[in-house]
């Protein structure tokens, strides 16, 4: 077994506990006190990089991406909405993320002790395992809005209104532009796929984009999503985190 491998493990064993008590935290290093996981939290062991960083291997990932399955489930479809599918998600997006949880650029206790013993390489890996996964999508909110300017509506249609178009009144632009008809995302630009995703994950991030938050420093930092988000009213984002929930990819039309 690899050094990066034995890190990883032993990473895992000691946050074991934790990450079953653990509930989304804010990402915003203001808004988020230090609790009692994030206190207990061991020096980082830092790897080290082995050399230029290839494209990802799904089959090496596989075996690294062990550690991962405690919260976001070992084909990436995570079983409760505290943590994030990584399922179908671009390996390029995933190993930036986290790059980032390593460095400290994005807050989260617990995915900052995972990632130290990562090397470059085994995050493509990473990556790549998942996004070779399915995402297996959820169900949208169909509940009929009772009041306000959306009264009648459905809070998935609200929601695909500003996926698909966005809301010039106030500045919010389409989210499709970026993250594609169906949600796919683009991997060049490292967009991630947010089809499928768990509403009430969807619906914190936004929250936060939205108070300013922003991951990443210097040409890391992610200021695209905290200007998009700034303009969303509560209902909008309750709509968009359902509508992103049930979007996936249609199936083939089957002939008659």
């Amino acid at each position: 077994m690899k050094l990066s491998h034995l890190l990883v493990l032993s990473t895992a064993l000691v946050f074991t506990g934790a990450i079953a008590q653990q509930a989304i935290a804010p990402e915003n290093p203001e808004a988020a006190p230090v609790d009692a996981v994030a206190a207990a939290v061991p020096a980082p062991v830092v790897a080290v990089e082995p050399g230029p960083v290839k494209p990802g291997d799904p089959k090496a990932g596989q075996a690294k991406a062990g550690a991962c399955a405690a919260c976001h489930g070992v084909d990436g479809n995570a079983a409760t909405a505290l943590y994030p599918k990584l399922a179908g998600q671009h390996e390029q997006y995933i190993w930036r993320q986290l790059k980032m949880y390593k460095s400290g650029e994005r807050n989260n206790a617990i995915m900052l002790g995972l990632a130290a013993a990562l090397t470059e390489q085994d995050m493509r890996d990473i990556g790549a395992y998942f996004g070779q996964q399915k995402v297996i999508a959820g169900l949208a909110d169909e509940t009929v809005i009772a009041q306000g300017p959306n009264a009648g509506k459905k809070f998935y249609e609200v929601g695909e209104k500003i996926y698909r178009s966005g809301n010039a009144a106030n500045g919010v632009p389409s989210c499709m532009a970026c993250h594609g008809p169906a949600g796919a995302g683009m991997p060049g630009p490292t967009y991630p796929a947010l089809g499928g995703q768990h509403a009430d994950y969807t619906s914190l991030r936004l929250n936060e984009f939205r108070a300013g938050t922003v991951w990443g420093k210097d040409k890391n930092a992610n200021v695209i999503m905290s200007q998009a988000a700034k303009g969303l009213s509560d209902e909008e984002i309750q709509g968009l985190a359902t509508y992103l929930q049930g979007l996936h990819k249609a199936g083939k039309a089957t002939a008659k």
